[in-house]
């Protein structure tokens, strides 16, 4: 190469860099009310930018900050354009975040030159099912520089995804770079990822050779600075291999694959369970999304917790289960993620049994197998009528610390609708396998199996709508009558009589939980007979946008059947356990509504378990407490308890009303009748905060008893 030509070539290369840093010009973000200099025809666009997702959309992710073009006002069936004002191309390319549907030029985004289409661009999808989540695209322009060109955001089409979404339109010296790869020489327990909520989501793998050990999406942060909070991705089985990571759908300019990094703890851990808003006697998840409890099992002293988990991400998505184990269901250790998705989909909901009798021959040493039955979600969208759900088995040999799937998977096919959520019971007067499983809308079918890799069904009833559960009480503890009860996610249920293959119930369905803060529950499988309890957690459903964690389980119950003027009815109460977290004690009887005010000012602490025994007066109709500014009113005309816009059955009984409340940082729990009203409230206390406050606003009211137990955190 002549000198002539190596200082060409430096000039050129100085040039380009010059280019590529000047800064990117953006067109639109879509941040606005409306949609300023651009003009819209039709009813599709609306009169402004979405916030997010609108009514009737599957969840629309992967747009930057607030707004974005949704041209679903209406649903699919509106038509409408929306055109930009006339810009001059400065840079070499137009980078953009699009989704919606996949029809072009139908649902599309174009570059006019001279009205002229000269680029164009649509979203991925066509078919039912598929992905709200936008992701970038680039337009190469760097021809028409100078010149002046429109935008035109379109939807000329009426059927099935008949929308477009866009955001975030820049002119840019930098192509969308959509792909990246990286060799990982693994030295660490974990790999750690910077989350930034709302970033586009990134859809990552982790593969050894062609293998995929891990796929997931993920919202990647772009800077350090952007970074909400990090995530891990468990490492420890793969320890000295070399892997491969890749992405795709990178940001301009994302420094977020670059930050992923190896280390033996979660980066910004510091403060783990002393966050903020942290519920300390609530069990939440590290990281990450939380929602139904699955396989709820006892084995060697130990209570399994299984969850719906998002890894990855503070909103629902990348379905595992995650796991947690506890022995006495207050203090509990999350182990990592025990079951992953795989080729049949991702793992929605189901429960866990220990096969004592190796019915299904997964055992290998002394101990019996844990066998986890789960719902495997086929389909990119699995909410879709089209999605075919399946029910899978895995198995363990080492006290649930390792699953193994069974490679006959699936054991169940689908049979119609979202059909999952299988619950299985060992039935000992017929010697088998016991399966209950949600079909659709409100159906249910009961199974039975020897092994549980081959289910016959031997009903089908109306009933509930998902999470089925089925076990068996005495009423009054009296072992001589037994009820069955069936019930679903929202806690309604059927007392009535089961053969081993038939349910029969008694009669309608009834209410159990009447708070906010409930869905999903599960009771556990196993508990000894020595112990007798039929414990039960369900999803709290509460979380704060600010932690690096989302939802979070109630408090562990007892539930009871009694016998009341209705017929038997659950009754629920906290496990005794809770007894390990007293600190300070208040316990107060016969005072004045004042004097009890007055004696709460002492009460320092803000997790609570407290008991209140109102003795009101004959002209006494409304009264209640207030804590840490959740209102909780006792109104005997209306013979209800009230709690926001929640209400139950309540009634002055032996001139008395109890209220029992635990007080957590993002919850209330409310029991009163003695257990029969079940009401657990989402609440953002004031973590430095006491408040604890009686009141009456209509008649007289007396303080029978009043015991106040401050809490320790379960955490520490």
């Amino acid at each position: 190469m002549t000198r002539c030509t190596l200082l060409l070539a430096l000039v050129l290369t100085l040039l380009m860099r010059m280019a590529v840093a000047q800064e990117d010009i953006l067109i639109a973000d879509f941040e606005g009310d409306d949609y300023g200099a651009w003009t819209t025809t039709g009813t599709a666009f609306g009169s402004g930018p979405a916030r997010g997702t609108l009514p009737g959309q599957m969840r629309v992710g992967g747009y930057l900050g607030k707004g974005l073009v949704n041209s679903f006002h209406g649903g699919d069936a509106s038509l409408g354009r929306l055109t930009s004002p006339f810009f001059k191309i400065e840079r070499n390319y137009i980078n953009f975040l699009i989704g919606g549907g996949g029809h072009a030029g139908k649902t599309c985004m174009n570059l006019l030159l001279d009205g002229t289409i000269v680029r164009t661009a649509h979203g991925t999808n066509t078919a039912p099912g598929g992905s709200e989540t936008l992701r970038w695209q680039s337009w190469d322009v760097a021809e028409f520089i100078g010149q002046q060109v429109q935008i035109q955001i379109v939807d000329d089409h009426t059927g099935g995804w008949g929308h477009i979404n866009v955001d975030h339109i820049v002119q840019s010296n930098e192509k969308v770079f959509s792909e990246r790869t990286r060799k990982i020489i693994v030295e660490s327990r974990f790999l750690n990822l910077p989350v930034q909520n709302r970033a586009p989501k990134t859809w990552m793998r982790l593969l050894r050779d062609d293998a995929i050990l891990r796929e997931f999406d993920i919202e990647l942060a772009a800077s350090p600075g952007e970074t909400d909070f990090w995530v891990t991705l468990e490492l420890s089985e793969y320890m000295g291999e070399t892997l491969i990571l890749r992405a795709d759908n990178i940001a301009p300019r994302s420094q977020g694959f670059d930050m992923i990094t190896q280390a033996d703890g979660i980066i910004g851990g510091e403060d783990l369970y002393r966050e903020k808003y942290r519920p300390q006697f609530h069990f939440s998840a590290k990281r990450g999304w939380l929602n139904d409890p699955n396989g709820l099992v006892y084995y060697d002293g130990e209570y399994h917790l299984f969850f719906q988990h998002n890894p990855y991400g503070w909103n629902w998505g990348n379905m595992t289960w995650g796991h947690a184990v506890s022995r006495d269901l207050v203090h509990w250790e999350e182990l990592g993620d025990a079951l992953h998705p795989d080729e049949f989909g991702t793992i929605f909901s189901g429960s866990a049994v220990v096969d004592w009798h190796n019915t299904t021959g997964f055992q290998t040493g002394e101990r019996p197998p844990l066998v986890a039955i789960y719902t495997y979600a086929g389909g990119s969208n699995p909410w879709s009528k089209e999605a075919k759900h399946t029910q899978g088995i895995a198995y363990s040999n080492d006290r649930g610390r390792s699953w193994t799937k069974y490679e006959g998977n699936p054991v169940q096919e689908h049979i119609i609708g979202g059909n999952r959520d299988p619950k299985v019971i060992w039935h000992e007067p017929s010697n088998q396998w016991v399966i209950v499983l949600f079909l659709d809308k409100t159906q249910m079918a009961l199974f039975t199996s020897k092994d549980l890799k081959t289910w016959r069904k031997t009903q089908e009833l109306e009933a509930f709508f998902e999470c089925p559960e089925l076990f068996a009480l005495p009423v009054d503890g009296d072992h001589e009558r037994i009820k069955w009860v069936l019930y679903g996610a929202s806690g309604a249920y059927f007392t009535g009589d089961f053969d081993g293959e038939t349910f029969t119930p008694d009669g309608d369905a009834i209410s159990f939980n009447y708070g906010d803060c409930f869905y999903a529950s599960q009771t556990f499988n196993d508990i000894p007979p020595e112990d007798g309890r039929r414990i039960q957690i369900a999803w709290g459903r509460t979380g704060h946008p600010d932690m690096p964690f989302n939802q979070m389980m109630n408090f562990p119950v007892v539930l009871n059947l009694r016998q009341t003027d209705a017929g038997p009815r659950l009754f629920s109460w906290p496990v005794r356990e809770i007894e390990t977290l007293y600190r300070q004690s208040h316990t107060l009887e016969g005072l004045s509504l004042d004097e009890a005010n007055h004696a709460l000012e002492s009460v320092k602490g803000n997790l609570l378990d407290v008991t209140i025994v109102f003795e009101p007066s004959d002209n006494a109709a409304v009264f209640g407490v207030t804590v840490q500014g959740l209102t909780i009113i006792c109104d005997l005309e209306r013979q209800e308890l009230r709690c926001k816009d929640k209400t139950a059955p309540l009634r002055c009984e032996k001139g008395r009303v109890s209220l029992r409340l635990l007080v957590d940082r993002l919850s209330v729990e409310i029991f009163a009748k003695g257990g029969q009203v079940y009401m657990p409230m989402s609440h953002v206390g004031d973590p430095a905060g006491t408040e604890l406050q009686l009141f009456a606003t209509e008649g007289q009211v007396a303080i029978a008893a009043l015991t106040v137990h401050e809490l320790a955190s379960a955490w520490r």
